[in-house]
């Protein structure tokens, strides 16, 4: 899919988010300024979070209050280490996972593992400006909730 804005791609966010359920992983990768940050902005939108939902770049995971939650990951100063995995895991992101929807923008070969589903978003910047979105479902009815969004 595509899209033209940065409003279309939180509008894409806020019917993600309608599809969505306490222990879902949603995992975002693409270059800088891809809109990974206007997609999860959305997201939050979506499940009626409290606040701004802004990059968590200093403080790598931040929760958003909503119902359900959004846990909001940001892994691009994770990875630089022989075990990115178990930086991870010093996260405890499992810990709040099964209640919220957690939301991780570069985290590809590191999160996977936390949920036995996830969606994963690849957006790429066009020459227009405008966004590539490719949506790739793992596992469980993702393929299905996916396609309604």
């Amino acid at each position: 899919m595509r899209c033209a804005t940065v409003e279309e791609t939180r509008a894409f966010g806020a019917r993600l988010a309608a599809v969505a359920r306490p222990g879902d992983l949603i995992l975002l990768s693409g270059p800088l300024g891809a809109g990974k940050t206007a997609l999860a902005q959305g997201i939050g939108a979506g499940l009626g979070v409290a606040g701004p939902v802004t990059s968590p770049t200093f403080v790598i995971a931040r929760v958003h209050p909503g119902a359900p939650a959004l846990v909001h990951v940001d892994a691009y100063r994770l990875g630089g280490t022989a075990d990115p995995v178990g930086e991870i895991d010093a996260l405890d992101l499992d810990a709040s996972l099964e209640e919220s929807v957690t939301v991780v923008e570069w985290g590809e070969g590191m999160v996977e593992r936390l949920a036995e589903a996830h969606l994963h978003v690849r957006l790429e910047r066009r020459p227009d400006d405008s966004r590539a979105v490719a949506l790739y479902a793992r596992g469980g009815d993702w393929a299905r909730r996916a396609a309604a969004a």
